[in-house]
Order: structure tokens, then C-alpha cells, then sequence
């Protein structure tokens, strides 16, 4: 398995009001909100969202995530927000990197992993849908 990349999207956004502390500091349970608006953008771009996922006949829910916070993000700051899908054949493990939009600085950085659930049985694959690797451009 590969350890670079296979697709990569991202986002850049200002944290509204509505997502800080009164001391306008980014509260710690947004930052997985932002993981998923990098996620949407990384699998639509390679044309399986959730939409395509569950036609396909599988839900893929998250089986884990992990943060790691490094510097507050901050009310009028904008940040980016990658993710980049680094595993795929038994499994989708995408890793978020968050970093200040003007300087690069790093802010958070983390990762989540998803499985594919057979939509109709309710059964956990433990080897990735061939859909998926259809979708990434690897098979037929």
C-alpha cells in the first residue's frame, strides 16, 4: 500500500461566531465539522459522495477519528482544511491537515477512517467494494 496520497482536496473558511468561545477561539468539537466539509469536497471530487455511496449499495460510516490540536484556531482567521485519502483497499483513511491560510502555519492536523457497510444487510466489508476502486480510477 501506498503511503502518498491518491486524492486530495481543500477548503479554506473563517470560523463564524457562532463556532467560537468567548474568547473567540475555535471550541475543540468544530474541528471535526471542518474535517467533513474537506471530506465532502475530497469525495466529490472523485465522484463517490455520499449520495454515490449509498446507490452503490454501502454506507460507510466513521469507525474512528483522531485530533490533534497543536494552535487555536481563531474568529476572522481563515483557514484551510486538507484532507487526503491515504488508504483504500480495506478501508477509507483520510488524514485532515488544518493550517493558517496566510502563513501555512500548522494548527491541527488528524485523521478518520470509514468502512463500508453492506446498505441492505447491515454487514461490514472487511476488503474495500470494487466501486470504490472504480471510483478512483485503479480498476474496470
Amino acid at each position: 500500500m501506498s503511503t502518498q496520497p491518491l486524492r486530495q482536496a481543500s477548503i479554506e473558511l473563517s470560523p463564524p461566531f457562532h463556532d467560537v468561545d468567548s474568547m473567540r477561539v475555535v471550541w475543540h468539537g468544530n474541528y471535526l465539522r471542518y474535517f467533513e466539509l474537506a471530506r465532502c469536497e475530497l469525495l466529490k471530487g472523485f465522484g463517490y459522495d455520499y449520495l454515490d455511496m449509498e446507490a452503490s449499495g454501502y454506507f460507510w460510516p466513521i469507525v474512528d477519528t483522531r485530533l490533534k490540536f497543536v494552535r487555536s484556531a481563531r474568529y476572522g482567521q481563515t483557514i484551510r482544511v486538507c484532507a487526503s485519502l491515504v488508504e483504500w483497499e480495506n478501508r477509507m483513511k483520510i488524514n485532515y491537515l488544518i493550517t493558517d491560510a496566510a502563513s501555512g502555519e500548522k494548527l491541527t492536523e488528524g485523521y478518520t477512517i470509514q468502512v463500508a457497510v453492506h446498505k441492505d444487510t447491515g454487514v461490514m466489508e472487511f476488503v474495500s467494494p470494487p466501486i470504490l476502486g472504480q471510483k478512483l480510477g485503479l480498476s474496470a
